[in-house]
């Protein structure tokens, strides 16, 4: 099972609001040291369940190589507000809201965009809708097409108690089950770096908003194929894993790598959440590819 983030930013890392012409966007904001080259600007996008601190531990290598990374909570996740309308976290919704984020960090170049899980599809979308808004794209950890089957029936069983159930009694729910619903962030409570972040897992669940995490589980099961799509797109390609990975099989996104001619790293070590279990491996193979562009 993947190690869950700690929410301790490093120092290089500043919360702060991204004002955008769809809305504010919580972010957590790490740059290169004062002098330094700055090689570029990514924006990172979470998972199903997850925030702006599953990428804590790269900010601080991608910023010590170079790199201004950008994480952001999407719209009704944590600490970004989102309507109680479902039908406001519509894929197309999310990632117009992307494209707005883009535009919105001031970068002096197209910055690079990278999405875990859930937020490979969004990012995905948002690259389908304009390509040349970004310098690259990597999808970590997230498949061609909806999620395995098993995956699908716990993100069924979620939706379900999301919608009679309050979100406490759903954590308390989840807490208790074996194995736990579908999830790109680990809901446990130990940090690899050893700490106890189970009060803020908690309290990272209790500001979702379950209108989000209803649709968005519902993408999950039923997003389509668009591998052919994304190929025809002008712009370069990575796929990253880790070695074992039960939401898409490896060997999946093999395929869909070859399928896109992208680059393809897999972490050793790792599982669903390379940036969780092996951050300095991960954002060495992630600078690795950036420099490579350059």
């Amino acid at each position: 099972m993947s190690r869950p983030p700690t929410f301790t930013p490093p120092p290089c890392a500043a919360a702060r609001p991204l004002h955008t012409s769809r809305g504010t966007f919580a972010t957590l904001d790490a740059a290169p040291a004062e002098g330094a080259e700055v090689r570029g600007t990514v924006l990172l996008l979470p998972g199903f369940t997850g925030s702006k601190e599953d990428f804590i531990a790269l900010l601080e290598p991608l910023s010590a190589a170079g790199y201004r990374a950008v994480s952001v909570d999407g719209r009704g996740q944590y600490e970004t507000a989102g309507p109680a309308d479902v039908a406001a976290y519509a894929q197309e919704e999310l990632a117009r809201d992307v494209l707005a984020q883009a535009a919105a960090l001031d970068a002096p170049a197209r910055p690079h965009l990278l999405g875990h899980s859930l937020g490979g599809q969004i990012a995905r979308a948002a690259v389908l809708l304009a390509p040349d808004a970004f310098a690259s794209l990597t999808l970590m950890s997230s498949g061609p097409a909806a999620i395995v089957p098993a995956q699908q029936a716990r993100a069924k069983m979620l939706a379900d108690a999301l919608a009679v159930l309050s979100m406490e009694e759903v954590w308390q729910a989840m807490r208790a089950m074996e194995p736990p619903p579908p999830q790109d962030a680990d809901t446990g409570g130990a940090t690899a770096e050893g700490n106890d972040d189970s009060e803020a897992l908690r309290a990272r669940w209790l500001r979702h908003n379950p209108a989000q995490l209803i649709a968005t589980g519902g993408q999950l099961t039923r997003e389509p194929d668009r591998v052919a799509e994304l190929a025809a797109a002008p712009l370069p390609k990575h796929v990253i894993s880790g070695e074992r990975d039960d939401t898409w099989p490896v060997p999946l996104l093999d395929d869909m790598a070859s399928r896109l001619s992208a680059h393809r790293t897999v972490i050793d070590g790792a599982e669903h959440s390379p940036n969780t279990d092996r951050p300095r491996e991960t954002a060495a193979a992630l600078t690795s590819f950036w420099d490579g562009l350059r």
